[in-house]
């Protein structure tokens, strides 16, 4: 009998993002605790033992569907300012970049990581977790920024840059619900906000 051969690792991992990229857009809107491997193996027209065999369980599911939005914005919203002047310039083009990653939408269900906030705060374990990792993570950014900011003279020298940094992540957050509930003017009024706070009004 003929050995069926194996198939690749690169095949293994194509097919594993493929069906993350489906489970981030499905998890934006019913959220994480929405997506079953039922739902997205019918959805993907794959056998549910085919998606056990990517990750195993429910919740690694759902660990590697956070975590694969978490790459989505960073990809689209951080990396592109990322070779702009560290300090005010980079705040401010990350400003504009992430108002308008909310407002073309680009996840239909608006910021993942305010909605698997909202999810998880309050239930110990692997995803809550993951969510307190990367909201530490683009904290960590911001105040990087602000602190060179403070340095190069561009803001003054009594700015906190950890309160600026939770007033932006607020703003930011409060922006994306805005927009999803199509309130006139929610984009430009947290701009206004974001860039005071900034001291570029």
């Amino acid at each position: 009998m003929a050995c069926v051969p194996r198939r690749s690792a690169t095949a293994v991992a194509e097919t594993r993002a493929g069906v993350l990229d489906a489970a981030v857009r499905r998890a934006s809107v019913d959220g994480l605790e929405g997506l079953t491997i039922g739902r997205l193996a019918d959805e993907l027209s794959m056998s549910k033992s085919g998606l056990f065999g990517l990750f195993g369980s429910k919740e690694e599911l759902q660990v590697a569907t956070f975590e694969a939005a978490v790459e989505h914005f960073t990809r689209e919203v951080w990396r592109p300012v990322a070779r702009r002047e560290p300090g005010l310039p980079r705040l401010l083009a990350l400003v504009d970049r992430w108002l308008s990653y909310h407002q073309r939408r680009a996840l239909p269900g608006g910021c993942f990581v305010t909605t698997a906030t909202i999810e998880f705060d309050a239930r110990p374990g692997p995803l809550r977790d993951a969510v307190a990792r990367a909201r530490r993570r683009m904290h960590a950014a911001l105040e990087a920024d602000l602190r060179a900011a403070i340095d190069a003279g561009d803001l003054p020298a009594s700015t906190r840059p950890a309160d600026v940094a939770f007033a932006l992540y607020a703003l930011a957050s409060a922006a994306s619900t805005a927009i999803q509930l199509d309130e006139p003017g929610a984009r430009a009024r947290a701009r206004r906000c974001m860039r005071g706070l900034l001291g570029a009004g």
